[in-house]
């Protein structure tokens, strides 16, 4: 009987998931490959053999999410659902990823990898904010966002509110949740930006969101 050949991905598999949760809760910086390798209980000649450094393994979880975050993005701008519920899924799906980002991780990545943090700046203006842009755009030209908004503004003040707001941080100095938090933030915005017809859509469809 034939078996499955033993391979190493899911070791890094597993580096990779362990660091992420760690850096983007508590930042990289204090976080060693000793550290890592010893909480997911594998040899530090492994964890060395895929990461030769912190750098390494900084840059590859970052680069990873990235291309997760450009590739849902894409699937969401290009299906043929309605533009407000493409509209509602992205900030739903924005939220979730920028709120996982702490504080002392963005601190992090612009004191001790300045390179890396604008090549991420650039990646996160013309590759997600621009597509972000698109579907505003979009919106406006097909009725669904009131013609006077001006796009980037918009997307600024979304990413801005779950920066600041929608973060462990902040929210572990208050009463309310996450989707208490999410649920003031989308309606600030959508109930200012969308046009009344489009408004009505959105509360219908905002109830069948789960959180």
């Amino acid at each position: 009987m034939s078996t499955e050949p033993v391979t190493d991905v899911e070791p890094k598999e597993r580096i990779i998931d362990m660091a992420r949760d760690r850096f983007f809760a508590h930042g990289f910086n204090k976080v060693t490959l000793d550290e890592l390798s010893g909480e997911l209980g594998i040899s530090k000649k492994t964890m060395y053999k895929f990461f030769p450094s912190k750098d390494e393994l900084v840059k590859t979880v970052v680069w990873l999410t990235l291309r997760m975050v450009e590739r849902k993005i894409d699937a969401i701008t290009a299906s043929d659902r309605p533009l407000v519920q493409r509209l509602a899924e992205l900030m739903l799906f924005m939220s979730r990823t920028v709120g996982r980002f702490s504080r002392s991780f963005v601190s992090d990545m612009q004191r001790f990898t300045p390179v890396l943090w604008k090549e991420i700046d650039r990646f996160r203006r013309e590759q997600i904010v621009a597509k972000v842009v698109r579907l505003i755009r979009q919106a406006k030209e097909e009725g669904v966002l009131r013609p006077d908004i001006e796009e980037e503004i918009v997307v600024l003040m979304f990413v801005t509110c779950v920066q600041n707001i929608a973060t462990p941080e902040v929210l572990a100095n208050h009463t309310f949740s996450v989707r208490e938090a999410m649920h003031t933030i989308f309606h600030i915005i959508f109930e200012g930006s969308l046009t009344d017809q489009a408004r009505e859509e959105f509360r219908r469809y905002e109830l069948t969101i789960n959180e």
